[in-house]
């Protein structure tokens, strides 16, 4: 194990330019004052694509991408660090790239043996009669999301087909590529992932019945609980199976592993988000904060580790 440096410099990159810039710098703002609180200094930086700048700082010792979403999650800006062979904390751009599309993702899901909802691609140009007759054999709820958005942006849930339809023409014209998902009843539930080990699992229970962006960010009455499952053997199941899939997409670091927990006691994972969120709200600190960590600690205990390899991997 490559020794620590004992004045560590850090830039925490946040903002962007997706539909979860607010959020990113929320997040970049916890982390930078729980990375001073932790003995580092840090720089904060708000960044674009068109204004990279701070890049080009060589004191930096290591990166922290807070960036949620849209060139943060997607792989460019992984990409780019790269290109520049800077040191940064989080998954990789092909690793980011497969787990930001829900369709590639979920396809190395399955590849790991771990349940996943059916789901339909939805395409534009496919005859109404026939996507209808698909619809009919998926399920009888359906959950319509993007393929490449996070923070559930522009995820709605219906009970029909003809609306599951319409919905999903309309995400289709907003963002892009969507899918139409079965729904599945159960509990939502999430494993975070540190240093390619599982913390606690967390089940959310929201006031709508939907972990939305309402309920992520917003809503103080949305309820986050541990130990609601008691059968170890499951316990050990969906934290196995979060690993599963960190480990599929070849995540590194830190990540976080959204699943239901299906009625039938089958966990069926939704996605991983490689840069989760670092708020007052977020899932994350939560789960290291049942595990003994303060959110100086987390922040601090991903730093160390990731600099430390880093830095062994590319002696």
């Amino acid at each position: 194990m490559v020794k620590i440096k004992s004045n560590l410099k850090v830039a925490v990159l946040m903002g962007g330019i997706g539909s979860e810039r607010e959020i990113s710098i929320q997040s970049g703002t916890c982390v930078a004052e729980a990375l001073r609180q932790a003995g580092f200094e840090v720089i904060e930086a708000d960044i674009r694509p068109d204004n990279l700048t701070i890049l080009d700082d060589r004191t930096i010792d290591i990166f922290f991408p807070a960036l949620h979403g849209e060139f943060g999650e997607d792989g460019r800006l992984q990409q780019i660090l790269d290109e520049k062979s800077l040191l940064y904390l989080g998954s990789g751009p092909t690793a980011s790239k497969d787990a930001f599309n829900k369709i590639t993702s979920k396809k190395l899901f399955t590849e790991a043996s771990v349940a996943v909802p059916d789901v339909i691609e939805y395409d534009i140009q496919i005859d109404k009669h026939e996507l209808k007759e698909q619809l009919r054999y998926l399920a009888d709820k359906y959950v319509v999301k993007p393929v490449n958005q996070g923070s559930s942006v522009g995820v709605s849930i219906t009970s029909t087909k003809r609306e599951a339809m319409k919905i999903a023409k309309e995400t289709y014209e907003k963002f892009g590529d969507c899918m139409i998902e079965q729904f599945i009843p159960g509990k939502e539930i999430t494993v975070g992932i540190l240093n390619n080990k599982p913390l606690p699992i967390i089940e959310i229970q929201s006031q709508n019945g939907f972990y939305d962006y309402q309920a992520k960010y917003i809503n103080e009455q949305t309820e986050y609980l541990f130990d609601t499952i008691e059968n170890p053997a499951l316990i050990n199941q969906i934290q196995q199976q979060a690993l599963d899939c960190f480990f599929a997409l070849g995540c590194r670091h830190f990540a976080r592993v959204d699943f239901i927990l299906g009625d039938d006691n089958i966990p069926y994972v939704l996605e991983v988000n490689t840069i989760p969120g670092f708020t007052n709200h977020s899932l994350l600190p939560k789960a290291a904060a049942k595990a003994g960590f303060s959110m100086s600690q987390l922040c601090k205990e991903i730093i160390e580790t990731a600099y430390s390899s880093l830095v062994e991997y590319q002696a």
